[in-house]
């Protein structure tokens, strides 16, 4: 046996059943054993596609997302992607080929230190050095990606080592391959529940990895129990999150906020008093002991109780706990009422004219409601702000904290192979589609259908909104595209394409790229106009 075997067994007794990756000298030991596993290889056309589509995976999926790659140029080509599964925390098992370990320092093909340089994106970065051991080495990034916070972990497989011999190497334990609980200790319990019981208007924030589209009911279940607002926060844009409406107004009156696995960073404006309630207190439940000392220097004395527990086990305690204290139902009725009061309704659908980015989030929702159960991403900067703004779905995924664009493309293959049932949406400016256009040629290949829908304003309308506002229409530079016609490359790679000008074709358009069966492109030439921010009022 070799290591590559040990490594792919591993890979399946955790469920493992699908790899993104791009082929590469020193990981064909890993193609030819997922062969005899049975384990789905996805062969992208960039390395970052198969990062990007991990993450998705990881997810939509409830599991692992794994990325293979090969050596030096192949693993920095994935880079960038890692950042963004990092701040999104998606647990990421990232596998990178290596060069021979029997010829380090020798000047190996494509020798370099990869561990160094992926270390400040990963929750752990290792190099395997036993073929034996592959199998305890894959288990333990594994069982780090998924505990505490999840995130990416990266192991680096030097190909003398996946294609040794692994002869006296064990198929970890199933319970070596899930995640380590980490629940509130009972004093910590007692301390919150005394916190809520005390409060007027608290309000519970929490980080990425606890959005209904990983958690399902966990989140309604937590503000029933507490008898308190529970929100999700997974922007970059923070407080000013279109898609949270005017929710910045409602935190500011919190008597207590309890972040349960959401980092007091920028996207809270470091907790800067002037932004809160005078006399507000916070609590932090957090798995990362960086994350309290983060807590403990921007909210000094403010911060009451920071408790050490795995945020998903936390909510499970805290439901059971409940809150102990008065009825806050008007109160939950006012934050939702505050968050409904988003900006993005479409201005009258006019036939004529051109066609703004709300009057598209307002055709692909229609087209959602009448394609259930169905998944809908975002991804891009002025356009994707409408879209979180404006549509809604059973599942969704936004290009997350990181603020990294380009992955669009790659989260709707993933998310149609992670939800083969659902109908799979992706909303995109032109800026971000053409990061990884050729992965339309991907999906083609694979049979794997989804709409692309292209808010067209013939550029990077993020920074141009910046040079507007900040130096003036005299001062604009580098933010220009062409009226390219991505619908006609998507054709030639093999998908659907539909170019639409008038705000009347866009139904249809929308209607023949679902009955397509195909991956789908429809370019709308659109009004670049600004994101809207909080409240349309």
């Amino acid at each position: 046996m070799r290591g590559a075997d040990l490594l792919v067994q591993t890979l399946a007794a955790a469920g493992v059943r699908r790899i993104f990756s791009l082929s590469g000298n020193q990981i064909m030991a890993i193609y030819d054993a997922c062969l005899s596993e049975g384990i789905e290889i996805v062969h992208t056309r960039h390395e970052a596609a198969a990062a990007f589509m991990a993450d998705a995976y990881a997810q939509l999926g409830g599991g692992i997302g794994v990325c293979l790659v090969t050596a030096a140029p192949g693993a920095s080509n994935a880079l960038g992607p890692l950042f963004s599964a990092r701040q999104s925390e998606s647990p990421v098992l990232f596998l990178t080929g290596d060069s021979a370990l029997a010829q380090d320092g020798k000047g190996a093909f494509q020798e370099l230190d990869q561990v160094a340089m992926t270390a400040p994106l990963t929750k752990l970065s290792f190099r395997a050095r036993s073929s034996a051991a592959l199998g305890e080495d894959i288990a333990r990034a594994i069982r780090a990606a998924l505990s505490g916070r999840p995130g990416p972990v990266h192991v680096a497989l030097p190909v003398d080592v996946v294609e040794g011999d692994a002869h006296g190497g064990t198929l970890p334990d199933k319970t070596a391959l899930r995640r380590s609980a980490a629940p509130l200790a009972r004093a910590d319990a007692e301390v919150l529940r005394g916190l809520l019981a005390g409060a007027a208007r608290p309000v519970v924030i929490c980080g990425p990895s606890m959005n209904t589209t990983r958690t399902g009911d966990c989140l309604a279940r937590l503000e029933a129990a507490l008898d308190a607002p529970a929100i999700v926060m997974e922007s970059p844009r923070g407080l000013k999150d279109p898609a949270l409406g005017d929710f910045a107004q409602g935190l500011s009156q919190a008597d207590l906020i309890l972040s349960l696995g959401k980092p007091v960073n920028f996207t809270l404006g470091f907790g800067l008093a002037d932004l809160f309630a005078p006399g507000a207190r916070w609590a932090l439940i957090d798995a990362d002991a960086e994350e309290h000392a983060r807590a403990r220097t921007n909210l000094g004395a403010r911060l009451v109780a920071s408790v050490t527990a795995d945020s998903r086990d936390a909510a499970m305690d805290l439901i059971a706990m409940g809150g102990g204290g008065a009825a806050r139902m008007g109160w939950r009725e006012d934050i939702a009422g505050l968050i409904a009061r988003r900006a993005g309704a479409a201005e009258g659908d006019k036939s004529d004219g051109p066609i703004t980015p709300a009057a598209i989030c307002a055709a692909v929702a229609r087209c959602i409601n009448t394609s259930r159960p169905a998944v809908v991403i975002s991804d891009g900067g002025e356009f994707g702000q409408w879209a979180q703004a404006g549509t809604r779905a059973d599942f969704r995924m936004i290009n997350g904290p990181s603020g990294a664009i380009g992955g669009g493309l790659c989260y709707a293959l993933a998310a149609k192979k992670a939800k083969p049932d659902a109908t799979v949406f992706a909303l995109m400016g032109d800026g971000t589609v053409g990061f990884h256009l050729p992965e339309f040629e991907t999906a083609a290949r694979e049979n794997t259908p989804f709409v692309a829908v292209i808010g067209n304003d013939r550029r990077w309308n993020a920074e141009h909104q910046i040079q507007m506002r900040d130096y003036g229409a005299g001062r604009l530079i580098g933010c220009d595209l062409s009226g390219a016609r991505y619908d006609l490359a998507a054709r030639a790679l093999g998908a659907h394409g539909e170019y639409v000008t008038r705000l009347a074709d866009l139904d249809a358009a929308l209607l023949g790229a679902l009955q397509s069966g195909k991956p789908a492109c429809v370019n709308i030439e659109m009004e670049g106009r600004p994101a809207p921010s909080g409240s349309a009022h």
